[in-house]
């Protein structure tokens, strides 16, 4: 790819990005949100068509107009945001467009059985009929990964492959990656997981504001460097330190069950205190934290919110109660992608920003500046509709809309998913000043790093139970808390 430039509403997203990519060669492509690299790999996949530049593949220069064209170019993306139709079938979603027909029929035990193929190659179990509607995020990812090896790709591109993945199927899925490099397939990798960059790349692209700011082997390069590059700044530490100053307990979860999904739940959380939950996909903290936010109904067990017993049965009680949820899955869950920026701020706002049953929009506007600065969202023009928006950007604008809501209890359930390592520290900062506000937090992550660095107690998560509790979290070890979630 040469000099590729690219601008949005007259924002530049690339400023001439160069990238050459080998044969057998797995290039990561790193940077902050913002900095292009989706925008970079749409143009390479046919999503988006270049303002200048030009692609070649072997020496040819091919016309990318399309997906379609990229794909019998040889290029697969595998895209951050899932792009699954949740109601087909794993199989049917495979070869979606490609299906193996007979006399004008699609051929199901043909694709049956080349789906099965696909994921015994991953080394992973997954029932080709089953609905995508009906997998959890990290299934559908699996798919996802199925879906770009199902292509004879000499190209493949991963953004943020891993994000939803436990570390077993991380390990298999760079298995999978080596596989193909030996078949000289070259892989550009996109991960904010800096450490798998220099576990799996041969290279590193770094991307800062749409210009090409470095191109080094991972070898001749550190993570600090690496951070400094894409920052523009150097980060003293990955997780910021903060002084725990514990006041009263403000949420108090007794014997919450849900048949099914968890069993015999009780902690509570103080004020100024961050606790953190941890386990493996499919340990229940997320169906945890609906559960306290009303999203789902418990079957028995009770709510105290500052040592009185409270009923929520919607999430309108639990935002009432003083209760926020920053969900797993912001694009389905915790935005509606067609509305702009500050419409998404003010959803749950309303009742603040209206007089007399009519919204007043200017104060709506002005109130999300304040925050908008405060959180450092990028965005053109705060009407544009919030799809347009990068990934931490996106996250930033759900975790404003909340903070004007002035909660005493924030749930964060993987509030750094798919988030640069600048976004990620500034989100640390954010979550203490909430706690040496008094705030009561609850930390759901699947980051190991992220859950020790942060909390000041840790509850490890497995079959929908607490397993165990940590309290002297700065000597606790990975090891120890994945052993007490399996045991």
């Amino acid at each position: 790819m040469r000099n590729i430039r690219k601008s949005f509403q007259g924002v530049q997203a690339l400023k001439g990005v160069s990238l050459e990519l080998k044969k057998g060669e797995t290039l990561a492509v790193a940077g902050e949100n913002g900095a292009g690299k989706s925008t970079l790999i749409k143009i390479l996949g046919g999503a988006l068509e270049a303002d200048q530049g030009e692609i070649f593949l072997s020496g040819r220069q091919p016309t990318l107009r399309n997906p379609q064209a990229a794909q019998s170019a040889g290029i697969s993306i595998i895209y951050q945001e899932l792009n699954l139709i949740p109601e087909l079938t794993v199989r049917e979603n495979i070869f979606l467009g490609r299906e193996r027909t007979r006399y004008g029929f699609v051929e199901r035990n043909s694709e049956l059985a080349a789906a099965s193929s696909l994921f015994q190659r991953i080394g992973i179990s997954l029932d080709p009929d089953a609905k995508c509607a009906d997998l959890t995020i990290a299934q559908q990812q699996i798919v996802e990964i199925a879906k770009a090896l199902s292509i004879d790709a000499r190209i493949i591109v991963m953004d943020e492959p891993t994000a939803p993945l436990t570390q077993q199927e991380v390990d298999l899925l760079f298995k999978v990656i080596e596989e193909l490099k030996s078949r000289n397939i070259g892989i550009i990798y996109i991960s904010h997981r800096l450490e798998e960059i220099f576990q799996i790349a041969d290279r590193v692209l770094t991307l800062c504001d749409g210009t090409l700011v470095d191109d080094s082997s991972t070898r001749e390069i550190t993570k600090e460097s690496l951070i400094e590059k894409m920052v523009g700044r150097p980060i003293e530490s990955e997780f910021p330190k903060r002084n725990a100053v514990l006041g009263k307990t403000r949420l108090r979860i007794e014997s919450l069950s849900r048949k099914g999904f968890v069993e015999d739940i009780s902690f509570s959380v103080r004020a100024g205190e961050v606790v953190g939950f941890a386990g493996l996909i499919g340990s229940g903290k997320t169906e945890l934290t609906r559960l306290i936010f009303g999203a789902d109904q418990y079957d028995s067990g009770s709510i105290f919110v500052d040592d009185k017993e409270v009923h929520i049965s919607s999430p309108s009680d639990a935002i009432s109660q003083g209760i926020c949820l920053l969900t797993e899955d912001r694009k389905n869950q915790g935005l509606v992608l067609q509305r702009s920026v500050v419409e998404n701020f003010g959803l749950p706002n309303l009742a603040s920003f209206s007089n007399r049953g009519f919204l007043d929009r200017k104060q709506e506007q002005s109130t999300y500046q304040v925050y908008e600065s405060d959180l450092k969202i990028k965005t053109s023009d705060p009407t544009q509709p919030i799809a347009t928006l990068s990934g931490g950007n996106q996250q930033k604008v759900v975790l404003a809309k909340w903070l004007a809501r002035d909660a005493d209890i924030i749930i964060f359930n993987e509030p750094t998913r798919g988030i640069d390592v600048g976004a990620k520290y500034e989100i640390y900062l954010l979550i203490n000043r909430l706690a040496e506000e008094g705030k009561a937090i609850i930390l759901v992550s699947s980051e190991l790093p992220e859950i020790l660095g942060m909390c000041d107690r840790i509850f490890a998560m497995g079959q929908g139970r607490i397993k165990g509790e940590i309290d002297d979290t700065g000597k606790a070890t990975q090891e120890q808390v994945l052993s007490i979630a399996v045991s």
